[in-house]
């Protein structure tokens, strides 16, 4: 007999593990993840947890379980965004207190761990290959260990990030904002974790991290179609650029950082799909909406869009009419205020209006977020 799903959960990220627990006490929630749960975890970058997260844990009844976790409070940023001078924005002045510099991956796992104690099902390592109406539900083929597994299940929920494999079972168009890269390093440095640095150049920003245990992290934001992603490949030639960064070249020397392996590359594009909900199946996290980083919201959005889609299924699994459409006015709200702030952002680097990269920012805020004008304060990354 085919497994049988109230919810099917398609993505084990933080989004998907966090619906998946708020679900699984009240129904049989199958939640589905790419990656072997034995296998050591894969470093990540995206460690940026805002203060404001501490409202979502409280509702999800994770509260003192994070904090258990050990994850280093980040007092600050400071950043080089907009003309030579240094701004410093210190934690204390934000009305939700300090963020977190999170141990990523310890983070996922410890969230996919909740889940299964809280009665998800977990499928790994398998992927969806398969997705058709079943009646009023759906059947899903996955693929476990080379070999096909059935399930059926009442409601779906889209969890895969950007790679979105529900949408693209459905046939959905997802729209890209942009061609945003990210190139990282994980390394060895000096320091005490607490404070993140952001800084722009002509070709792009930088990012950059101390992180629990010694550790920093090294990041270089540009658009893949642009000579500078492909001129910091390699890890010799990203930190030469690196070092050549008003601010970021002081903190690399004091800290000693040294990185241990080769740059990874992720895509950091925004981007959202044509619609986030239908007719029993709703997306979340970056499915629903991919966030640039420069708005460090990306972890936010995955446990917000989690608590709002848990709602939305169970009402939808209990007979309500409305429960999408209301979940797609929701994301859509939030999408609009994060568009509109990104573009703010963008509009305060203006030394550079000629080149590429920021020259397309500056049109894609045209009717967005008032691109052009000074926002009323002034915001920083």
């Amino acid at each position: 007999m085919e497994p049988t799903a109230d919810v099917a959960v398609v993505g084990a990220g933080p989004a998907g593990a966090a619906a998946a627990l708020m679900l699984a006490p009240d129904h049989r929630v199958l939640l589905v993840d790419r990656l072997d749960a034995a296998a050591p975890p894969a470093a990540r970058i995206g460690e940026s947890l805002p203060g404001a997260a501490r409202r979502l844990l409280r509702d999800m009844g994770l509260w003192e379980a994070f904090l258990a976790e050990g994850h280093v409070p980040r007092h600050g940023a400071d950043s080089l965004w907009g003309g030579p001078d240094l701004v410093s924005a210190e934690s204390l002045r934000d009305l939700d207190g300090p963020g977190w510099h999170l141990d990523r991956a310890r983070f996922d796992a410890w969230l996919r761990d909740r889940a299964v104690r809280r009665g998800a099902a977990l499928v790994a390592p398998a992927r969806l290959a398969g997705l058709a109406r079943d009646g009023a539900g759906w059947r899903l083929v996955l693929i476990r260990h080379g070999r096909e597994l059935p399930v059926r299940a009442r409601f779906v929920i889209e969890a895969g990030g950007r790679a979105a494999p529900v949408a693209r079972a459905l046939g959905l168009a997802r729209a890209r904002h942009d061609r945003l890269i990210c190139r990282w390093l994980h390394g060895r440095a000096a320091g005490e974790a607490g404070r993140s640095f952001v800084a722009a150049e002509p070709d792009g920003w930088w990012y950059s991290a101390a992180l629990p245990g010694g550790r920093r992290v090294l990041a270089f934001h540009t658009d893949a179609d642009l000579a500078a992603a492909r001129e910091t490949a390699g890890a010799a030639a990203l930190l030469a650029r690196a070092r050549m960064q008003p601010g970021l070249s002081a903190i690399l020397a004091a800290t000693g950082f040294a990185p241990d392996g080769p740059p990874s590359v992720c895509a950091a594009h925004g981007g959202r799909p044509a619609t986030v909900a239908g007719p029993g199946w709703l997306a979340v996290g970056d499915a629903a909406l991919a966030c640039d980083p420069l708005s460090s919201q990306g972890l936010l959005n995955a446990l917000y869009s989690a608590l709002m889609a848990a709602d939305a299924v169970r009402a939808a699994l209990a007979g309500e009419a409305d429960a999408s459409e209301e979940y797609r006015r929701t994301i859509g709200r939030v999408a609009h205020a994060y568009r509109d702030h990104l573009a703010a952002w963008y509009d305060l680097e203006d030394r550079w209006p000629a080149h590429p990269f920021w020259a397309r920012r500056r049109t894609a805020g045209q009717g967005v977020g008032a691109a052009g004008r000074r926002p009323e304060r002034a915001l920083r990354p």
